[in-house]
């Protein structure tokens, strides 16, 4: 999507991300050029070899037993940030970006814009259950997600006025009464994740253009089993791909970008 956008002369003015968008709204905001697009399609596609979730049965395990609250270290994810993100503050970024973590202590979404970056973005992606809480003045934080998903309504309240959602799928996909035991959490969570981005979408202010790109690939039920693969990363290549072909389309259909 990105790809697609930064084809057509469509460069942001502002970034927001959440969770894993985080990351890629950094790396955009940090050089928003095809160049940090290249580097993001290098970072997804090389991520399996690495070691942010790569970590033994045993030693997830290990790292349950000790903490009780998650399998993951966030050591090689930071890490992996520091070494693909040529920033180290909010300051530092070619274009203003913000990310949105959830408070545990005040039950609340919170938009970094300001001071340390690694650790916003760590907060953002702190996926309960897989990644530790992160501690950010005197605060822990969980995923954004929980909180602001698609973050809609802070790109209005920032002045946007033309908004590209680059989305990651399932949000169309109508959600049923659960059936099996694995599923009550994760309709409870898609709940968590959907209803203030439908209330965003449906509530656009005057004179605001709202995009969705699609992704070009079929969308994962929110109950499918395979979603719960987080550590398959072999259809990367395959959905960026897709995703670029799509969003392409979208664009030209609209008559939007050169």
């Amino acid at each position: 999507m990105l790809r697609a956008l930064l084809a057509r002369g469509i460069t942001p003015d502002l970034v927001i991300g959440t969770s894993i968008g985080a990351i890629n709204g950094a790396m955009v905001a940090a050089d928003p050029t095809p160049a940090s697009v290249d580097r993001l399609a290098d970072l997804w596609t090389s991520i399996q070899d690495g070691d942010v979730f790569g970590a033994s049965l045993y030693t997830q395990v290990k790292t349950f037993a000790k903490t009780l609250t998650h399998v993951h270290a966030n050591g090689p994810l930071r890490r992996m940030l520091e070494d693909a993100i040529p920033a180290r503050t909010f300051e530092e970024l070619a274009v203003p970006f913000q990310c949105v973590a959830a408070s545990i202590e005040s039950a609340s979404a919170r938009y970094f814009d300001s001071g340390p970056l690694i650790d916003a973005i760590l907060a953002s992606c702190a996926v309960p259950g897989l990644l530790p809480p992160v501690e950010v003045d005197g605060e822990n934080y969980l995923d954004g997600g929980i909180v602001d998903s698609i973050p809609l309504g802070r790109a209005y309240d920032m002045g946007a006025r033309t908004v590209y959602v680059l989305q990651v799928g399932r949000v169309e996909e109508p959600l049923t009464k659960p059936t099996k035991p694995w599923e009550v959490a994760l309709v409870a969570f898609e709940i968590a994740r959907r209803h203030r981005y439908a209330s965003d979408l449906d509530a656009v202010p005057e004179g605001v253009e709202v995009h969705v790109l699609p992704t070009g690939a079929p969308s994962l039920r929110y109950n499918d089993s395979a979603q719960l693969k987080y550590r398959d990363f072999s259809k990367i290549a395959d959905r960026i791909d897709r995703s670029y072909a799509a969003a392409s389309a979208y664009l030209d259909e609209h008559g939007l970008g050169a």
